[in-house]
């Protein structure tokens, strides 16, 4: 019984299955997702977060029936465009260590609605996310990836 409450209200595991997260996450990486962050406040700039497929990601066929995986770029009411191989928020450039290679696509500006998030895989170029398919829906956020458990050469913190 607290392994069943524990898992649908605190943490859950999740596994990599595309590589659209490399270099920060490879396809076999097995994760521990939080579930509780997110009840006690929204999600932040720079957080990895796990969601449920938008109904855009299913349409595209891009979903497999999996939980997606993608890093959170900008909030509600942000504007976002992607311009020259840089993201920009609110018109400032991001500094951004972890992406595998600056974006090779033009997006945007456009503004962040109100009650959705702007998300781009780590592998900018290989990542189908918000620039393919809109903004997401922060009821579909369903926790923050927290902790690598697997494989043991690359167990940390995220």
């Amino acid at each position: 019984m607290l392994a069943l409450l524990l898992r649908g209200f605190v943490v859950q595991p999740h596994h990599i299955v595309s590589g659209s997260m490399e270099p920060t996450l490879a396809v076999g990486d097995r994760l521990v997702v939080d579930k509780l962050s997110y009840r006690l406040h929204p999600p932040r700039a720079g957080d990895v977060v796990v969601f449920e497929p938008p109904p855009e990601l299913i349409r595209s066929g891009d979903s497999r029936g999996h939980a997606s995986i993608k890093r959170v770029m900008a909030l509600p009411g942000q504007e976002v465009r992607v311009h020259g191989g840089q993201v920009f928020v609110d018109g400032r450039p991001l500094q951004e260590p972890y992406v595998a290679k600056a974006p090779t696509y033009e997006w945007g500006p456009a503004r962040v609605p109100e009650d959705m998030l702007f998300v781009l895989g780590d592998n900018r170029n290989g990542s189908s996310d918000s620039h393919v398919w809109g903004a997401l829906p922060m009821r579909s956020v369903t926790g923050r990836a927290w902790l690598r458990f697997w494989p043991p050469a690359r167990v940390g913190a995220l």
